[in-house]
Parts: structure tokens; sequence; C-alpha cells
């Protein structure tokens, strides 16, 4: 083993630039080209890569130091010893607007011919007062980087050196500056757009260009990162006596970049985060202007995205996206009348206590769900007197095993035969389809400390009551400890929703979208019923079937009633 010290590379003409961020500690396994460091300049951003791969054992920067082109990174161990000529690939290489004596010398220790000059500076040191063509100078190997950010607009007037736009890799984003001063005529890109060297920005009207060349580095872009291509190929733009810098040779390319944000007229300045934290947070969907960073000069970090991440999963923050779609009070969108705003305080004492994080989540969903579904509830009885007698034998005969048998199991086997006999009841909407399923999975409501949770028996019609019984207990435990898992709550085709063990008569329960029906059941009563001689006391249970009207209609739900009664009257019928 072998360690191998990082050297900050070729970076241009940058000097003194900040580190920001450590992106990797001591003991992290690195690839070669994983960025390690990122910096900082007034008008970029760079992330410094690995020379190497291996472990590395010691960083040699903190953050807030301040580092040049050979500035050693960090101490990385290698499987073996690289060969003396290898370093760290430039970051980027520089080039001059005008012809400038190459640093690499001839055969016989003398200058290289300077190359002709590049079309990047075309319009470059023409006449005061003329229309100037601003186009992407050498931005070294980059190529198809996208636009993210235009920083000037038509009719604005701009200084030399003033940044025009904002570009992005994956690893790196820059701004793109002026070659002249005066005023922008017209802009020829757009967000989003893909530029490479050459490749036209703006017209300028010139209200003094220079005259001659301008210096060195003026009318570069500011470059953060710039890779070598693993195969150099001569670039379109460059002169015939040029040619392609062959750094890079044999290096693995850079990860290709990812889309640019959603194009969206920019609102002042982007986020202040680091190109791999931007295209973080792009894969993850976190509009990062609204992520509060916790890094030096609010700087957003990883961390600062997965934090966000996590609030709006816990029902903890929405984004402006969201709340623009669901306003505060509902209305609006509906064109009714806005939410009343009351200082309740003035009429006596209140207390203000925040949703949990359950009520949040399912109370968007069941206002979806009422407002969007057109409801309507059938109320009916069933008389399950010799069902319960059966229950509670069942009951006595399983004590041992510890298997608790409960009315709702056989409830849930019972919807199954009628969901069978009526398979509108289990379907869903899907545009202008009807989805009919060949699957039974029946929700069923959970009352937790947390909220109502809604654990789901799959494959209900393969189990007999003594296994859905066993397996309800042991989903209802995992919701009252807060254990379900997302497979544990998606998939229903149908939800029952039982108050047996609280009270009640009748209620209107509500949909569970995409599902068209649901079931609610109350306590049971003994009462007298009519057997056409006398009253007899019969133990009666009160049904309430809440229906999707746009796929099923009254005749059916009524029938559905009759049937479900009917098997809870006589459980015999379920073999039938």
């Amino acid at each position: 083993m072998a360690q191998v010290e990082v050297k900050v590379p070729d970076i241009g003409d940058f000097k003194d630039v900040g580190v920001i961020e450590l992106l990797v500690k001591p003991g992290d396994t690195v690839k070669a080209e994983q960025s390690l460091v990122t910096v900082e300049s007034d008008k970029a951003s760079m992330e410094i890569p690995s020379s190497h791969a291996g472990v590395l054992k010691e960083l040699r920067v903190k953050l807030g130091d301040r580092i040049s082109e050979g500035s050693v990174l960090a101490v990385i161990e290698v499987a073996e010893a690289a060969p003396a000529s290898a370093r760290a690939e430039p970051v980027e290489a520089p080039a001059s607007p005008s012809p400038q004596p190459s640093p690499q010398r001839g055969e016989g220790g003398s200058p290289a011919p300077a190359p002709s000059p590049s079309p990047a500076l075309a319009g470059e040191g023409r006449g005061e007062g003329g229309p100037v063509e601003v186009r992407v100078p050498d931005i070294g190997d980059f190529k198809d980087v996208t636009i993210i950010e235009l920083l000037v607009k038509p009719g604005d007037s701009v200084q030399l050196e003033q940044s025009l736009i904002t570009v992005e890799s994956d690893k790196a984003s820059m701004e793109i500056p002026s070659s002249a001063a005066g005023v922008v005529k017209e802009l020829k890109v757009k967000i989003g757009d893909k530029i490479n060297v050459g490749d036209l920005v703006a017209v300028v009207q010139g209200t003094g260009a220079p005259s001659g060349r301008a210096e060195p580095g003026s009318v570069r872009a500011e470059p953060v990162e710039a890779y070598a291509s693993p195969s150099p190929q001569p670039s379109p733009q460059r002169g015939e006596g040029e040619s392609p810098v062959q750094a890079g040779e044999g290096r693995v390319p850079p990860t290709v970049a990812l889309p640019p944000h959603e194009p969206v007229t920019p609102s002042g300045k982007l986020p202040h985060a680091s190109p791999s934290v931007r295209k973080f947070a792009r894969e993850l969907g976190v509009p990062l202007e609204e992520v509060k960073g916790s890094g030096p000069k609010g700087r957003i970090t990883h961390e600062d995205v997965q934090g966000f991440t996590k609030a709006v999963m816990a029902g903890e923050l929405r984004t402006q996206a969201a709340a623009a779609k669901a306003p505060a009070g509902g209305g609006e969108a509906l064109g009714l009348l806005p939410w009343p705003k009351v200082d309740f305080a003035k009429f006596g004492p209140v207390e203000r206590k925040p949703l949990a994080r359950i009520r949040k989540i399912s109370g968007a969903n069941l206002h979806r769900n009422w407002v969007m579904i057109p409801h309507v509830t059938n109320h009916d009885d069933a008389d399950i007197t010799e069902l319960e007698a059966l229950r509670v034998q069942l009951n006595k005969e399983n004590e041992k095993s510890g298997i608790k048998v409960t009315m709702l199991a056989f409830l849930i086997k019972a919807c199954v035969s009628a969901l069978k006999k009526f398979p509108d009841f289990n379907s869903s909407l899907d545009g202008e389809e009807q989805v009919l399923k060949n699957y039974w999975h029946i929700g069923f409501a959970a009352d937790t400390p947390n909220g109502l949770m809604v654990p789901v028996l799959k494959d209900a019609d393969k189990k007999g009551v003594l296994a859905i019984s066993q397996e309800m207990g042991e989903l209802a435990k995992k919701a009252r400890d807060g254990k379900l898992g997302p497979g544990d709550m998606s998939g229903a085709t149908f939800t029952i929703s039982s108050l047996g063990g609280i009270g009640g008569t009748y209620f209107t329960p509500i949909i569970n979208a995409p599902e068209v029906a649901i079931l609610g059941v109350c306590k049971s009563r003994t009462q007298p019923v009519w057997d056409g001689k006398q009253f007899q006391p019969r133990l009666i249970l009160p049904l309430s079937l809440s229906w999707d009207h746009r796929v099923i209609d009254g005749a059916s739900a009524a029938r559905f009633n009759v049937y479900l009664g009917q098997i809870l009257a006589d459980f015999r019928r379920v073999l039938l």
C-alpha cells in the first residue's frame, strides 16, 4: 500500500479560494475524480476532485482555509504507487482571449507558436458604439453545459466582465461574463439551453468598447471546474493550427449533467449551494430557494436538503407549490368564500397546539376525497345473533392458542363474498376507464394514540376467519406501536371503518380514494324483532355503506347491503 498526496490541480487564474465544504472525512473510501472539497470565489464555486482512488487517511484542509494550485488537500492510501507523472487533473485549462505565448515549450526550449484567436471572442475590439457579439469563451473541456439562470435582460446596461448567465454541469457552476460594455440589445439563449465554447450568448451595443485586446483573462468565464475529455478531440471552435490539450487522456469522464432546474423566470440570485447539492436537490425534487442553509454564509448543505425533505414527508412543512395548490381555507380554489379569520382570544381564553403529523397527512387526503368523490351513503341493519354466538364459541375453543376472534374478522370475510358478487365495489376509476380488480385486499381503520391509521389485510379471500383474526391483531399492534410500513397501508380495494367498540348508530364514512366504496359499522344492540308471531330479542348490527356515484348506482348499493346482511345472518352462505 502506498500513500499519495492529492493536491489542488490547475484551476485557472484562481488564487486563495476559500474552502466552504468538506465532502469526505478520514476513513472514507473515495474514487478517482470523486469530489473532496468545495471552494468558492466571488464569481464561481467548484468541487476539487481526487486524483486517485483509495482510502482517505488524512485531510490537510479545514473549513475557511484558503488554497491555491499545488496546495495539499489530502493523503490517500492507494493499492499501489501511481506513476510519478500522475497528478491531479486540471480543473480548467485556462485560455486567454487574445493570443498569448503558450507555457508549453517546443523541442528547442523556445516558446511554442501562439494559437490563433478563438472565435469565442468574436466582436472584441470593434469600434466604439458598434454591436458586439458576446460568445461563450474557452471554459475548458466543458460541453453542453446547461443555462440555469439569466442575470440580465434586453435593455440592461452591462459593464465589461459583468456576468450575463449562469451555467452548470454535474460538478460545477460558473458565470459567463460579457466581453464588452454597453447595452444588451438581444439575448440569444434561454433557461434550459445547452451551450458550448463559441456559442452566441448576447448582442451588446457597445458604448465604449476597449481599443485593442482586453487584458488576459478579462473576457474569460470564471471557471468552476473543467475536466479533460478521456479521448481528446479537436474543438470545432479552434483554429487550424491549434491542437487540443491532452492532459486528461485516459481519465474516466465525469457524470453527465442532469437536466436543468424547471425553467422559470429567475427571481434574484440562485440559492447558495454547491453543484453536488443542487444535483441532490433536483433528484429529490426539492426547491432549493425554500431551504434554509446552515453552512457558512447561509450555504445550503446536503444535510439541509435531507432535513427539508424529511420535514415535508412528515407533514411539518409544505412547499410553496403545494401551498399554492391547496389554500389554507380550501374555498378559494372552488370559488367559495374564503375561510373566516377570527381572533378567538377576544371571546375568551384559548390554547393553540399543532396538529399531529398523521392528522395533517390524513386531513389533506380526506378533504380531497370528500370534495372530489360524489358520496352517497346507504344505511341498513344486519342480524348477527347467531354469528355472535359462533364468535363466542370459537373464542372459547381457541382460548389456549391466544387467538381472539372479533366481529370485524367475520365482516372482512363477508365483505369479500359480497365484493365477488358485486365486482363494481372492488374497482377503481382511472380516467375514463374502470379498473376491476381480481384481488381482495381489505383495509380496516385502527384507532391509535397517534391518530387514525388503516392497515391492509392482503388476500383476504385466501384466509379463514382465524387467520384473519391473527393477522389483524398483528397489524393493529404495529399500528399502535407506530411501526406500520408503507407496504402495510397500501393496496386496499375496499375499507371497513368500525366503531363497534365505542358506540353510535349510523354515520357517513369517507371513501378512501382510489377505492369506490367503504363500509362503516357501529355498536350492535339487542332489539325486539317481529318474527310473524311475536317479538324476539335479536342482536342488530348497524351498517353504513358509502359509495362513489360515478361508478355505482343506488340499486346496486341496496343489493350489496342486503346480500351482506344475509351472509352475516347465516354465515354458511359464505361458502356458496
